[in-house]
């Protein structure tokens, strides 16, 4: 028997005779008792015995010691009090048992965390409808999850996820985009961050003691432990996952300074939603160096001078930087850049021999991504343990019942194989209450399993409480969806599931963001439309139009996508289906009118959602600069290497407007080489920006 077999039947054989006996036993009785301690010497069953416990405890299974005064391991006594092993009761709503419910069908073999939360929800449905089965119709499609994406990222997020539970420093090769080096790095992971669509390491960098953030589609290799050593450090008391979960991308970092920015009234109240947690908003009528009184001004500590820069150029003539006046001078000379670059002709050096791009001469090989197209993979895999106390409550359960289970519906439950599933009930057979006494015994009998009831069997006929990591994938998956469920409040879930637990899981080593700013409160009216099937007033920013329109919707869906959240809907005056971004309502009205559902209404979420191109869009061929070509080959479709280190990229667009932003944002580093009306369109806006840069 395997190694960690024999761990697993001593461990759970444990947690079976404390519970068994609810009085203190002592040390010399576990060892009598307990399946797999029994022939051991003293001191290797005092080494098994203190391993067995540590883990069990790291697992959140507490044993209560009482010790002697004397301190004699022999005498010592050890307990296991029932809410260290029980999850407490919660009493959860139809409304929220329907939410939970939602978000595992919209995550189910998209979601990195999925089998771990599947287990989760296992545990939290005892004694009610079980969540697992997928609601009837949808109400929210996503096309951005957390999936891990591709077989070597999903080999270094499960690895840094162990990492991360056992607090062991790791060792990879890591390509650093701002040095265009790569450099092998010594880190203490502290937390994973999911954020824009991607997974994100924070830990402590060795070779500059300090904290850093490491993107995982940049690790280059394989992932190794540093050392052999059970743990090799300590996170610190103050270190804050929260923060880097709520940085701006300007933020990301050491702060280097502090920046002014005025905003006009027109998208003042957008970014006070999206970053007034950032920084600090005063009236623009307050500040003697703003240029209007109308809109704020902005200030924010920053840390990347030109993400700054391009946040800033990309609201166009509605945003200027006032201080301070080397960022002011940076961004004068990077707008007379455009300028320049979109001016006449622009000399490009000629393309790379031989290298064919699309056609596949010597196109180089795109750095790995989260792709839907990608073979789906369940990188991180719960604790064995807990899939056997869920198993074990099952199966004590349909003991009790005096029924059989399904073997094809039990593998789906748990996502287990049948042979996995064979091998489990295998050690469950084993796992004692002491004595001679098991906790069960159960046969596979062709595709039904039949179980026998056992004295003491119904010690695991209530759920056990959430093990860390399936806590963990629960709240992520709560945080991933946020305030966009039709079907009922996740917020108020992971309240009662938090307050059960005893701790946020938040805090213990993963983080999840999806939205760009705050759009709850918006979000929460539109939900409610959409499970009403009531009409929506909105009031809407256009911004390529730079424009505010009143529209009263049909809300179908919610879907997240490549920008943000959206609201999927049908424009009875446009007699068309329309989406709009959440973030971009400024108001939202829900009207006492209902609406009968149309068909064929339901969006492609492959589509432009997670491709970000528009339908009926244009194709635009734009040069990007040698020392910001290495970006753009990992974000942008790259068609031509040329031979300065420059490259040529493609993006769509529907609107002039959407283009000269983007390239705006570029921050003088990209040109549109043609059409010739798309460079047109961008040199006027940047004429317009350098004149307002100048006034």
């Amino acid at each position: 028997m395997a190694k960690d077999t024999e761990k697993l039947i001593r461990q759970l054989s444990l947690i079976s005779f404390l519970m068994a006996e609810r009085r203190p036993v002592t040390a010399l009785e576990i060892k009598e008792a307990v399946e797999g301690y029994a022939g051991m010497n003293e001191d290797a069953f005092a080494r098994r015995f203190y391993a067995d416990r540590a883990e069990l405890e790291a697992l959140g299974i507490e044993l209560k010691v009482d010790k002697p005064a004397e301190g004699y391991f022999d005498a010592e006594n050890y307990t296991l009090p029932p809410e260290n092993f029980y999850l407490s009761a919660i009493e959860f709503s139809d409304q929220e048992l329907g939410g939970l419910r939602t978000a595992l069908s919209l995550l189910d073999g998209e979601f990195a965390y999925a089998e771990p939360l599947r287990l989760a929800l296992q545990q939290l449905s005892w004694g009610h409808p079980s969540p697992l089965a997928a609601p009837e119709e949808r109400s929210v499609s996503l096309a951005i999850t957390a999936t891990a994406g591709g077989r070597d990222l999903s080999q270094r997020l499960a690895k840094i996820e162990t990492a991360i539970f056992r607090r062991k420093t790791i060792v990879f090769d890591y390509y650093t985009m701002g040095r265009d080096a790569e450099e092998t790095r010594r880190v203490d992971p502290y937390q994973l961050l999911f954020r824009g669509g991607r997974f994100y390491l924070i830990g402590r960098a060795r070779e500059r003691d300090d904290i850093r953030v490491f993107r995982l589609s940049r690790i280059r290799g394989k992932v190794a432990y540093s050392s052999k050593s059970e743990h090799d450090f300590g996170q610190p008391k103050d270190f804050d996952p929260r923060v880097y979960a709520t940085r701006a991308d300007w933020q990301l970092g050491e702060p280097v300074g502090s920046a002014r920015v005025w905003v006009s009234s027109r998208v003042d109240w957008l970014v006070e939603r999206h970053f007034g947690h950032v920084g600090k908003v005063i009236p623009a009528a307050e500040a003697d160096d703003a240029p209007a009184e109308d809109g704020i001004v902005f200030e924010t500590p920053y840390a990347d001078e030109r993400l700054l820069i391009s946040w800033v150029l990309g609201l166009g003539e509605r945003a200027r930087i006032l201080g301070p006046a080397e960022l002011v001078e940076s961004v004068t000379e990077r707008v007379r850049l455009v300028v320049e670059r979109h001016t006449g002709s622009l000399d490009v050096a000629p393309a790379v021999v031989g290298w064919a791009g699309e056609n596949g001469a010597r196109e180089p090989a795109p750095v790995e991504e989260a792709s839907r197209d990608a073979p789906r993979e369940a990188p991180i895999r719960p604790e064995r343990l807990a899939r056997l106390m869920t198993l074990t409550g099952i199966l004590v359960q349909a003991a009790r019942e005096a029924r059989k289970l399904d073997v094809a519906e039990l593998c789906q439950a748990l996502q287990t194989t049948e042979a996995e599933l064979r091998e489990d009930i295998d050690v469950l057979n084993i796992v004692n209450f002491g004595g001679g006494s098991y906790v069960l015994y159960a046969e596979v009998q062709g595709d039904q399993i039949e179980v026998d009831p056992e004295p003491y069997g119904d010690s695991f006929a209530r759920p056990a409480r959430l093990l860390p990591l399936e806590a963990k994938a629960l709240i992520a998956a709560i945080d991933l969806l946020g305030e966009h469920l039709p079907e009922g409040s996740l917020a108020s879930a992971r309240t009662k599931i938090v307050a059960a637990l005893g701790e946020d899981p938040a805090g213990g080593g993963l983080q999840m963001t999806s939205a760009r700013g705050d759009d709850s409160d918006v979000a929460r009216v539109v939900s409610g439309a959409v499970a009403e099937r009531r009409l929506l007033e909105i009031d809407y920013y256009k911004e390529n139009e730079d424009e505010f329109v009143s529209r009263r919707i049909e809300p179908y869906q919610l879907l997240n996508g490549r920008e943000g959240w959206y609201v999927h809907s049908f424009d009875p005056e446009r007699e068309a289906a329309r989406s709009f971004r959440l973030d971009r309502i400024r108001s939202v009205t829900l009207l006492d009118e209902r609406f009968e559902p149309r068909p064929g209404i339901e969006p492609d979420v492959t589509g432009w959602p997670s491709t970000g191109e528009v339908p009926a869009s244009r194709a635009v061929r734009v040069w990007v600069a040698p020392e910001r070509a290495r970006w753009a080959r990992e974000d942008r479709s790259v068609i031509e290497e040329l031979d300065d280190g420059a490259v040529v990229v493609e993006l769509h667009y529907a609107g002039d407007d959407w283009l000269a932003r983007e390239i705006l944002k570029e921050a003088g580093d990209a040109a549109v080489l043609e059409p010739e009306d798309a460079r047109v369109a961008v040199l006027e806006a940047a004429e317009a920006l350098a004149g307002a840069v100048r006034g």
